[in-house]
C-alpha cells in the first residue's frame, strides 16, 4: 500500500464534522501537484481530487465520506479517498482521450485498420451511460463495470450481455496495452466476467420445405430481396458476407474428372476474429439455377431495389414478413436460421466437420460447440456402419416394433 499523508482535520470523521459548512473544499496535499479535498455539507461530506501539474488544473469528485454509519462502494474513509485520488490522477483528466469513450474510439479505429467488424463497438456505445463513457480507464473499478453489466442483464439475454461486455473488455485491454499508466486490468477482468451458462446456442434448424417457403416469400417481396435470401439459404453465409459479394465472385470451374462445370461463389471471409486474415475469399458451391440468376453482373452482386447495400436495418423487417408468409413464427425464426440449417444439412449429409467449418467460414471448435447435438446423432449413424461383426452369420434379434 502506498504511503498515506496524515491530516488532523480530515483523517477522522469526528474532526471533519467539526469543520464549518462551506462550498469550497478543505484540501490537504498528498503528493506533487495532487491534493485531496473534503467538501463539508449538511449531510455526509464528499471527497474531491485536485490536480495541478504539467499544465493541468482540474478537479473531480471521488465519492462520499464515511461521516455516518453507512457502507457502499462509493463511501470512502480518508485512506481510501487518498488511494482513489492517486489512481485517478495517474489515469489522467476525465473527459479526455484516456476515457472509456476514447478507448472505444481507438478500438474501433484498430478494427477498421484490420478489416474487422465494428458492429460490436456500436453495440457498446448504444448501451454505455454518459457517466461511464467519460470516466478515465485507469480509474475504473470492478463495481463500475459490474453495475453496468448487471444493468444490461436486466434488459437483454445473457448471451447478448456477454457479447457486449466482451467488446468493451477488448477496448479496455487495448487501452492498457498502449498506456503504461493503466494498471487496473483486474477491474474489467472481474467486473465484466461472463454470465455463466449463457453460451448455449439456440440454433433454429428448418425443414427443407420451410426454407423453400421462406425463399419464395422473399421473392414475393422483391426480386432483389429474393436473391439475397436465396444466396443465404444455399451457402449458409452470414448476411454481412453476402452483402459484400461482387459480380466477379460468381464463377464456374470445369472439372476434368467429371467433365462438368461446377458453379461457385467466392465468398468474402467474415470480419470476426483477431488479426488480419490471409485468405479474403473462400469458394462455396452453389446451384446452376442460382448461378444463372447472378451471372453477368458488375460491381456489388446483391443490392436493394434502390441500389444500396443490405444490412440488418433494411433486411430484418422484410425477412420477418417472409417468415410469416411461410407460416412460421417471425419472433423465433431469424435470418440466421438459414445459416444454422445449412450447417446441419451438410453435417447430416456426411460432409466432414472440417469441410463444413471451412465452407461456413468458422472453426471446427465452434461447429462442435454449437452443433454437438447433431454431430452426436450423426456420429452414432456413422459408427454403426463400421461396427465389427463377431459372428460369420448374423441372426437378427426378434423385437417388437414400437407403436
Amino acid at each position: 500500500m502506498a504511503q498515506r499523508v496524515r491530516s488532523a482535520k480530515l483523517e477522522t470523521r469526528s474532526a471533519r464534522l467539526r469543520l464549518r459548512l462551506r462550498p469550497k473544499p478543505y484540501y490537504v496535499k498528498i503528493s506533487r501537484g495532487l491534493a485531496l479535498g473534503y467538501r463539508r455539507t449538511k449531510t455526509a461530506g464528499t471527497w474531491v481530487i485536485r490536480v495541478t501539474h504539467d499544465g493541468e488544473d482540474w478537479t473531480e469528485r471521488l465519492g462520499t465520506a464515511d461521516d455516518h454509519d453507512e457502507t457502499g462502494p462509493d463511501i470512502l474513509n480518508y485512506g481510501e479517498a487518498q488511494d482513489r485520488a492517486k489512481t485517478i490522477a495517474r489515469a489522467g483528466k476525465p473527459g479526455g482521450d484516456n476515457t472509456v469513450k476514447g478507448a472505444l474510439d481507438r478500438y474501433e479505429s484498430d478494427l477498421e485498420v484490420r478489416g474487422a467488424d465494428i458492429d460490436n463497438v456500436k453495440r457498446v456505445r448504444h448501451h454505455l451511460s454518459a457517466k461511464l463513457a467519460k470516466k478515465a480507464v485507469g480509474a475504473l473499478t470492478t463495481n463500475d463495470l459490474r453495475e453496468w453489466r448487471n444493468d444490461l442483464a436486466a434488459k437483454m439475454k445473457a448471451a447478448s450481455v456477454n457479447r457486449t461486455a466482451n467488446a468493451l473488455r477488448a477496448a479496455l485491454n487495448l487501452a492498457a496495452e498502449t498506456d503504461e499508466r493503466i494498471s487496473n486490468g483486474k477491474a474489467w477482468k472481474d467486473g465484466l466476467k461472463a454470465i455463466a451458462d449463457a453460451g448455449e446456442a439456440r440454433n433454429i434448424v428448418l425443414a427443407e420445405q420451410e426454407v423453400r417457403a421462406i425463399v419464395a416469400g422473399a421473392y414475393k417481396d422483391r426480386k432483389e430481396f429474393g436473391e439475397f435470401v436465396e444466396v443465404l439459404a444455399v451457402t449458409g453465409a452470414r448476411p454481412s458476407q453476402a452483402a459484400r459479394l461482387q459480380g466477379e465472385d460468381v464463377q464456374s470451374i470445369f472439372d476434368a474428372n467429371t467433365k462438368t462445370w461446377q458453379p461457385r461463389l467466392m465468398m468474402p471471409t467474415s470480419r470476426k476474429g483477431r488479426g488480419k486474415k490471409k485468405i479474403t475469399h473462400r469458394p462455396v458451391p452453389i446451384t446452376e439455377s442460382l448461378t444463372e440468376k447472378l451471372a453477368n453482373r458488375n460491381d456489388t452482386l446483391l443490392t436493394r431495389p434502390d441500389g444500396g447495400a443490405w444490412n440488418k436495418s433494411n433486411h430484418a423487417r422484410r425477412f420477418a414478413e417472409a417468415v410469416k408468409a411461410a407460416g412460421l413464427d417471425h419472433l423465433v425464426v431469424t435470418i440466421y436460421a438459414l445459416r444454422h440449417t445449412s450447417i446441419v444439412r451438410q453435417l447430416l449429409a456426411n460432409v466432414p466437420v472440417r469441410v463444413v467449418a471451412a465452407l461456413h467460414d468458422t472453426s471446427v471448435a465452434m461447429i462442435e460447440k454449437n452443433y454437438s447435438k447433431y454431430i452426436a446423432d450423426h456420429a452414432d449413424e456413422l459408427a454403426r456402419k463400421a461396427l465389427l461383426q463377431t459372428s460369420a452369420e448374423v441372426v437378427p434379434m426378434k423385437r417388437e416394433v414400437p407403436a
